[in-house]
């Protein structure tokens, strides 16, 4: 497995800051920039849910801790605790290059709940959108917590459901929340428990190739096959292909069904997310003896140019709970580039996306090849 792209640093976030009466001696939340950077970008890259963990903070001497920041977005909270003993863990590639260039000093930053070591005094853990993640960070927290452990996780109410509550109590302790502020709240919990197992990764079968695959906690649709995919695996061209790219790979399982009906075809995996080059790997290395390329990326950011025969892509369509297509934008924009002449991107996406007018742009051509109730399945030439 490999990162992508060459690390690249805006000026605008190189640049000298000065403090803000919402840090903690570090920078001010306006000057934080979300990856990857674009010009005039409308959305914040922090949240009510970050301002109020760090004015709570404040309340707090932090010296002597050694702090667990969990899914830190942007590096909101890492930027402004710089000056103490933390620790950063998040899945997400996008997560982890916003923390490294908002915060600017090397602080550690893991990419696997079994890195995890030793014991932490206090965890602070933005909510993430899977219930089933966040029960898997609970339960690998339990064995790195002792007695006067603190948990502070924040959320925007809206994203909070009572589930969250009942994760809590049942792996950490008895819970209780702050005021809200900003239509964001914050939930306190001492650990009070004993240590638990994850039960997480889990296998599933799947139907279509008769084959058990594994899903870490992080996957979209991770107990079952969904149909969007079921979908797509009825449409994996064969052909004369080189290399095969399955991009946002998830568990692996379109690139392995292109595998499977183009046995001499180099197949490359990449996604953004961790678990899914996890899964993605383990699933491939079970099935296959050959090698293939595993990228922990945004997209398909920096990769080679004019490399890859054909792409096959489910884009997603929100970033934790924001919703948008700038992600299957940026997905064909990379594919484009990274596409020989005459290479094929194909996408499955929902009825109602308007991706054959995208790939139109940026291809200047695209066409429907099938159809479903809920989905269509588009293909661009370059």
């Amino acid at each position: 497995m490999k990162w992508g792209g060459k690390k690249t640093y805006p000026a605008e976030i190189t640049g000298n800051y000065a403090p803000s009466p919402l840090s903690c001696g570090g920078m001010s939340f306006t000057q934080l920039k979300r990856y990857p950077f674009r010009q005039h970008d409308p959305l914040q890259a922090f949240d009510s849910a970050d301002e109020l963990i760090i004015d709570h903070l404040k309340t707090l001497n932090l010296n002597e801790k050694r702090i667990l920041i969990i899914q830190d977005q942007f590096g909101a909270l890492a930027s402004n605790l710089k000056q103490y003993n933390i620790t950063n863990y998040t899945d997400s590639y996008v997560s982890s290059r916003g923390t490294e260039l908002n915060s600017k000093t090397p602080t550690p930053i893991l990419h696997s709940l079994d890195s995890l070591s030793g014991m932490y005094d206090l965890v602070l853990l933005k909510l993430p959108k899977s219930m089933a993640f966040f029960e898997d960070i609970l339960c690998s927290l339990t064995t790195h917590l002792h007695s006067n452990s603190e948990i502070i996780c924040g959320a925007m109410i809206k994203h909070l459901p009572k589930s969250a509550f009942e994760l809590i109590e049942k792996t950490i302790g008895q819970t209780h929340t702050s005021l809200a502020k900003k239509k964001a709240r914050l939930i306190f919990a001492r650990f009070e428990k004993t240590p638990l197992t994850s039960p997480y990764p889990i296998e599933v079968m799947i139907d279509p190739l008769g084959r058990k695959f594994l899903n870490h906690s992080n996957l979209f649709s991770r107990d079952k096959l969904d149909i969007g995919t079921r979908f797509f695996l009825e449409h994996i061209p064969e052909g004369p292909f080189e290399k095969i790219l399955d991009l946002g790979c998830a568990n692996g399982i379109i690139g392995i069904s292109a595998k499977l009906k183009n046995p001499k075809a180099k197949i490359i995996f990449a996604d953004e997310s961790q678990m899914a080059i996890l899964s993605a790997k383990h699933n491939y290395q079970s099935q296959f003896y050959d090698e293939a390329e595993f990228i922990w990326t945004n997209c398909y950011e920096n990769q080679e140019r004019e490399s890859l025969d054909l792409i096959l892509c489910n884009p997603p369509f929100h970033q934790n709970n924001m919703v948008g297509d700038f992600i299957a934008l940026q997905m064909f924009k990379d594919a484009h580039y990274s596409l020989k002449k005459g290479g094929k991107l194909r996408v499955i996406g929902n009825s109602h996306l308007p991706y054959p007018t995208h790939l139109k742009k940026i291809f200047g051509n695209s066409s429907i090849i099938a159809t479903h109730p809920k989905f269509i399945i588009t293909d661009a030439i370059k």
